[in-house]
């Protein structure tokens, strides 16, 4: 088995619409981590027809929920291959306190561990109004919002010149307040579990996307650079020296 001795990994906690896709994707493109999500994990081991992706695939046919050890079983498969070595960022697991010691029991059988659990801390209002409030337009998939972004012209598309708009049908008030709701009670024991681990780290998540990036990068580059050890961090030293400079 490969030695990940020195591989980083991190977790992304946060409710919908908090930015972790967001916020993983700009991790990976600058420190070469790997953002690995339950859902493209499950599409992609079922793609592949993997004995953990075929197990996942009959459980969802059979119109069931599939269980932590298949998860498990398919994330033990994606940490195998060969980019994973540079870091890993978890979005969306674990979700659950047995899933979270399934997953420290598989990161310490590579010989590594969660060595940042970073909580974005949202205030529920504020989520339900930044939620609520997006629409795109229906011709050409342009993003806006009834508060942060408007139309130049209203009800006519900047981009395209379309009068049409759509709203997901879940993108409303009592929806967003229930998923809420159903994340806090699923992610307390998270939150109290990575506590006792030392591994927690909070940070606050109202800021513009720039602002909440730069405060990750500090929670982030260190961790990478004491993890990987001196050759790769000069790669990224001045690699962050650069952007800075820009």
């Amino acid at each position: 088995m490969r030695d990940y001795s020195n591989v980083p990994v991190f977790i992304l906690l946060g409710p919908p619409g908090a930015g972790k896709g967001t916020q993983a994707k700009v991790l990976e493109d600058q420190f070469g981590l790997i953002q690995l999500s339950t859902g493209d994990l499950l599409r992609q081991a079922v793609a592949a027809g993997t004995p953990a992706g075929n197990a996942a695939k009959s459980v969802m046919e059979a119109g069931g929920l599939v269980s932590d050890e298949i998860v498990i079983n398919i994330l033990r498969d994606r940490l195998a291959d060969p980019d994973c070595a540079a870091g890993v960022i978890l979005d969306g697991f674990p979700r659950t306190i047995p899933q979270a010691e399934a997953l420290s029991d598989l990161l310490t059988s590579y010989g590594t561990q969660v060595h940042a659990a970073i909580s974005l801390e949202v205030e529920d209002d504020a989520m339900v109004e930044r939620i609520s409030g997006r629409h795109t337009c229906d011709g050409c998939g342009e993003g806006y919002h009834e508060t942060f972004k408007r139309p130049a012209v209203e009800g006519i598309c900047d981009k395209c010149g379309s009068t049409k708009f759509r709203r997901r049908a879940d993108d409303n008030a009592d929806t967003v307040r229930r998923r809420l709701v159903a994340y806090h009670d699923e992610t307390a024991p998270l939150i109290s579990f990575y506590k006792k681990t030392g591994a927690l780290q909070a940070l606050d998540a109202m800021g513009d996307i720039g602002s909440i990036t730069n405060e990750l990068r500090q929670i982030v580059r260190p961790i990478t650079i004491n993890v990987r050890g001196v050759q790769v961090s000069d790669k990224i030293t001045k690699t962050t020296q650069m952007e800075e400079t820009q």
